[in-house]
């Protein structure tokens, strides 16, 4: 059964339901996916509670809170396709930010380094070409180059210069994650890993300053926090570049605290547009959960092309929503995921 597509939001302004699956805290390389997903849908009320219905009767009448697992499962496909499907509530009215965490460590961690935290500040909108081809191929090459341990141990290293939990803690992250590439750059001399690593290990003053402002700096800028910047790309996507307001119901989350809302707004959006923002219990509003389910299907999807085994059909239905400036560096998958226009 077809549901309506209606909206309640006024002619000036877009309403949209979000919601993330992934996001496990500031550790991204220990969790147990690859992958965030950060879904928004623009649904009425009554479209998103007619789907759940739908959902309901699939998945054996579930009775408190709908969740990617309820349509995921191997018997259940034919629920992944009706909320992906061209004849789906959210066709149209939906958009999905991917980010593949290890790129977004290994981005940020030059970012720090080597590129003044230009991208942080920004929210993600402002990336330096150069530093985004670094570690696009560091990405892309380093699992080979360094073997599967070295390269989790430097993404552990990136990963702890990053976070801001031991803020008097400037110089010991730095110093190991320092020492890690001088050794790793020694067992690949002369390719263009190598070449990442050796303007890297001559950085490690440079590296000292930048984490202190990092530390400094960590409330409104947090090296750390992906949902930021897929949240700044979907405020764009639906203010049509800053030409709508946009009110935002989302699901708990303690990343999106209301001055980090604010700062986003003033980013984003032109003087006299707004941005509302509202977090909420999922399951109290049904579009949330529709969002909620969008996200987990979205990342099983994007996790298992990432890891080679994804699944064609579903593949090409989910392209239809995907964000074209996902934060992913894998490109066979990418071929696979990425919007074909």
């Amino acid at each position: 059964m077809q549901t309506a597509h209606a909206t309640i939001a006024p002619a000036h302004e877009i309403e949209i339901a979000c919601d993330e699956s992934g996001w496990e805290g500031a550790n991204l390389v220990a969790g147990s996916s690859d992958v965030i997903a950060y879904a928004s849908v623009r649904l009425s009320v009554d479209a998103a509670t007619e789907w759940l219905r739908e959902l309901s009767g699939r998945a054996r009448h579930v009775k408190r809170e709908h969740k990617a697992s309820h349509v995921l499962r191997a018997d259940r496909r034919s629920a992944v396709t009706s909320l992906l499907g061209p004849a789906g509530p959210i066709h149209g009215n939906a958009f999905v930010h991917l980010t593949e965490k290890a790129y977004f460590v290994v981005g940020r961690l030059l970012d720090l380094v080597l590129g003044q935290s230009a991208d942080a500040a920004s929210a993600g909108m402002v990336a330096d070409r150069r530093l985004t081809g670094l570690a696009t191929t560091l990405n892309r090459e380093g699992p080979e180059a360094f073997g599967r341990d070295r390269w989790q141990a430097f993404l552990a290293a990136s990963n702890a210069v990053l976070q801001s939990r031991k803020a008097r803690n400037v110089r010991e992250p730095v110093d190991a994650f320092v020492d890690l590439v001088e050794a790793l750059a020694e067992l690949d001399g002369g390719s263009r890993v190598g070449a990442i690593l050796d303007e890297l290990r001559r950085e490690r003053s440079v590296a000292y300053a930048a984490r202190a402002r990092l530390l400094e700096h960590h409330v409104l800028q947090p090296a750390l926090e992906p949902l930021i910047p897929a949240l700044a790309r979907t405020i764009l996507h639906w203010s049509r570049g800053g030409g709508i307001d946009v009110s935002i119901v989302h699901d708990e989350q303690s990343a999106l605290t209301e001055r980090r809302i604010r700062r986003l707004e003033r980013q984003l959006l032109p003087p006299g547009r707004c941005l509302r923002f509202r977090q909420v219990d999922s399951r109290t509003d049904p579009r949330v959960q529709v969002a909620d389910v969008l996200a987990g299907v979205a990342r099983r999807l994007a996790a298992d092309e990432l890891r080679g085994r994804g699944d064609p059909e579903l593949g090409e239905l989910l392209r239809a929503y995907i964000d074209p400036a996902s934060l992913w560096s894998d490109e066979r998958s990418w071929s696979r995921l990425g919007p074909t226009r």
